[in-house]
Formats: structure tokens, sequence, C-alpha cells
């Protein structure tokens, strides 16, 4: 999304319910016959499961001083070395340029490539390059709406919304900038799959971030996203930014966004002193009734947040109320996002639209570190990705195991700036943990003193049950 304007009612609809499970439904060859560019490259076969994903979100403009693809491509191992498996990419298209105010969500032309960040041959290298160190690639899908001066607008005015006076209207007012798309109509639906279909041959790339998902219908996404996985050879990975998760697995997506959780733990838990409870009562009710495969994606920073509400350090309380926040996100239960430059800790806002703040990458060796230390661990612990989730939280420290099998991962967090103890509940007396950061042989009996914004993570010895 642009622009931070239903920061409130999100937060108050994550309580319907995140993710349901997916409807029975019966595949079907697409009526629609669709006039396919050649594939170009080989599909990628390291597409990661939904589940075992960790993305890395590249605001272009904000990522160097080039501000282009050829940049990225220059920085794709330094992205590799974090432990992340893909990259999503901002919007890549042509920019409208009628009422604009320079936002990359106002798109042009679905099938082109913003001459701002190169050509496609730019592209096509960034996603070889990519692919071959094994990451994925997603570009942002901006489908719910155009630009003022889109072509479609001339050349099929039926293909928009229009109020009772006939004129086209905005998905949301203060969007100024954007006409909104009419998803009722049939050939709409064609076109916006044909150019969705579009990059990924032509591009090679692996899938989708859909922009503002709230906007179009579901019977859209139902039709798209079974059609796109009808490509041969290519495994795709879709991932829906919105709150009418009830819908979005039924739907056919791997993945959707987290407001309510971010809601909870940056607004009640930080900034107003609240239960770290609530964060529990967040991820119990986007789970509840999901499919075992689905998941949340949960991150301290992206675009948005970064544009209108601040860097992680400003709204956590520092760079280790920032970590601490970003173990809760990463580890309880979800895919965890990182925005380009809060791994070296940059805490400038990085805009997308109007003036330019390229990222200093000057290296901060400790925090890059750890984030790649903390990344390493969950790639490495079917637990922490897949395990079972069981809480044990106070109203100071988010506690919880998970568990898969012989192996369980305990994370103790403390979201306070002060020092607190943490009563052990019974269920974890009496067992050997080994410190999962440092190696060290532990355990944890009758009170844990943490530190502020001190996190623990301890794993059961191989082979040992824990009790």
């Amino acid at each position: 999304m642009k622009q931070p304007v239903f920061s409130s009612l999100l937060a108050a609809l994550f309580l319907l319910g995140c993710l349901e499970p997916a409807a029975a439904q019966t595949s079907a060859a697409p009526a629609t016959v669709y006039h396919d560019p050649k594939q170009y490259g080989k599909p990628f076969a390291g597409v990661p499961d939904g589940q075992n994903a960790t993305i890395y979100q590249v605001n272009m403009r904000g990522f160097s001083q080039q501000g282009n693809f050829k940049a990225v491509t220059a920085r794709l191992d330094s992205i590799k070395a974090l432990g992340v498996n893909v990259v999503y990419l901002m919007p890549i298209f042509p920019i409208g340029k009628l009422k604009a105010v320079d936002s990359p969500f106002a798109v042009q032309n679905y099938t082109a490539v913003n001459p701002e960040f190169g050509t496609l041959t730019d592209l096509r290298e960034l996603v070889a390059e990519a692919h071959q160190r094994g990451l994925a690639v997603m570009l942002d899908w901006v489908g719910n709406h155009t630009s003022w001066d889109h072509p479609w607008i001339a050349q099929h005015p039926d293909w928009y919304v229009r109020d009772a006076n006939g004129n086209l209207t905005n998905p949301i007012p203060e969007w100024k900038d954007i006409v909104q798309l009419d998803f009722q109509n049939t050939q709409l639906r064609t076109a916006m799959i044909q150019a969705l279909r579009y990059w990924v041959l032509q591009a090679n790339i692996d899938g989708y971030r859909f922009d503002y998902a709230d906007g179009p219908t579901q019977a859209f996404f139902t039709e798209a996203l079974a059609n796109l996985r009808s490509i041969p050879k290519h495994k795709l990975l879709l991932l829906a930014e919105g709150d009418k998760k009830k819908y979005y697995l039924q739907s056919g997506f791997d993945l959707c966004y987290d407001f309510g959780f971010m809601n909870v733990l940056k607004g009640d838990i930080f900034a107003k002193g609240r239960s770290v409870k609530l964060i529990d009562s967040v991820n119990t009710a986007n789970y509840r009734n999901a499919p075992v495969n689905a998941r949340m994606v949960r991150y301290t920073s992206n675009h948005d947040i970064n544009a209108w509400d601040g860097t992680p350090q400003q709204l956590f309380g520092g760079q280790r109320g920032a970590m601490a926040a970003f173990v809760v996100a990463a580890y309880m239960h979800a895919v965890p996002m990182i925005y380009n430059g809060q791994e070296v800790g940059y805490n400038q806002r990085v805009p997308f639209m109007g003036a330019r703040r390229p990222i200093d990458w000057t290296p901060n060796p400790a925090l890059t570190r750890e984030y790649k230390q903390l990344i390493r661990l969950r790639n490495g612990s079917e637990a922490l990705r897949n395990g079972q989730l069981t809480s044990y939280s106070t109203d100071d420290v988010c506690a919880f195991t998970k568990t898969s099998g012989p192996e369980k991962v305990l994370a103790l967090v403390n979201l306070r700036n002060v020092a607190v103890s943490y009563p052990v509940p019974s269920a974890l007396n009496r067992i050997t943990w080994k410190n999962a950061l440092d190696g060290q042989i532990t355990s944890v009996q009758g009170t844990v003193s943490l530190q502020p914004y001190q996190y623990l993570i301890l794993q059961t010895q191989p082979g040992k049950s824990g009790r």
C-alpha cells in the first residue's frame, strides 16, 4: 500500500481471523487463450515453499546512488550472505505523469520496465544472477488501480469503476494519482492475467507480492492464481498484502501480510507498554483453523512503515529493542521479511517517492552478523520454521517453544527497556538446553533474569527429548 490510511482499521480487523482453510477447488483449464511470449531462460528450481521463505524487500530508489537494476545485481552476494532466499522488488513499471505524485504504485503500463530502473535486459540479468545464487525473485504487482494516463482509460473505459455521475474513482480518496479498476469486467481480468503471465515468461521471475490485495475480487484472485500456477515448469510464490485474509488462502495465496501483529507489537506493546500476551492473542486469531503450511509474513520494517512511521530503531526503542522485536516477528510461526538497510542499522527514512535518499551501506559488522545468525538458525531449524507453537508469555516477556519431533526451541524475549525476571514454567524445568547462539549448555529453573531487550534462544540437545 502507498499510505498508512487504514492503520487503525487494520488493527481492529485482524481478530476476524487471518488464514482460513483453503476450500476444496476443482481445477479446470482456462477457457481463454493467452498469447504468451516465449519462455526466456530456464525456470528456477529453487523457489522455496512458502513456509520456508525468508524475504528481502528492495526499494530500488533508495537501494543505491544509481537506483537501478544493475545496482541491485551488484549487491546480490551481500543479500545472499544474510541467509534470505527470496528477493522482492518494489514496482518496476513506468509511472504515470497525469496527476502524479511520483509514486511507483501509479502504474502506466503493466508490460514495460520503468526506464529509471534500466531495461528488460537488466532485469533479466538481475533475475539470472539471483537464481545462480539460489535466490528467487518476486515482483510487486499493483493490480487494483492504474495511473490516470494508462492507455486502458481511453481504450477500455468500461474497465474502470465510475461513480453515479460517470466519473472515474479513486480506491481511497487520499490516493489522487490512481484510478480504480473494475474487476467485475471479464475482459479486464483476462488482460490482467495476461500481464501477470508475461513477466513469469519474459523475465523468468518466481512470484508476486500483490499490492492492496483487498481491492480486487476474490473471484479474480481464484482465477488468476490458478492460471499462474498452471504455467508449465514454474513454481511461484504468491503473497497477498491486505487485510481480507479470510479469503486469501481460499484463492490460492501462499502467504499474507500480518498487519495486526505489527500494529500490536509496535503500537500496543512498545509504544503503550501493554501486556506482551497480546501477541499471543493476535497469533492465535490469525492461525485459527489455518492449513498446516499457511504462514503470515511478519516484519519490523517495510517501505510503508519506514516512510510513514519510522525506522526499527525509532519504533522499538533503539537497536536492541529492534532486534528483540525482530526475533519475535521471525520466530513466532511466521515468514520473516527484511527491508533493505535494516541489516546495517540504517536509521533514516528511505523514501519511495519524491526525494531520493540512498542507503548508506557503511558496514555495521556486529549488527549484520546478528541478523545472519538469527536467520541461519531459522533456516536450519525445522522446529522454528514449521514446529508446533506453545506460548509461555508473561506481561513483559514473549516466551514460546517451537517443537518438531525431538527438536524443541525455546525463545525468551524481554520486550521491555528494563531488566525483568521471568518465572520459568514447570513444563520447562529440568531440561538440558544448548544456547543456540553461543553453544553453551544451560538449564532454566526458578527464574531467569533478562536484561533490557535481551533475548535467549535455547535448543534441546540432539538425541534428547528434553525431559
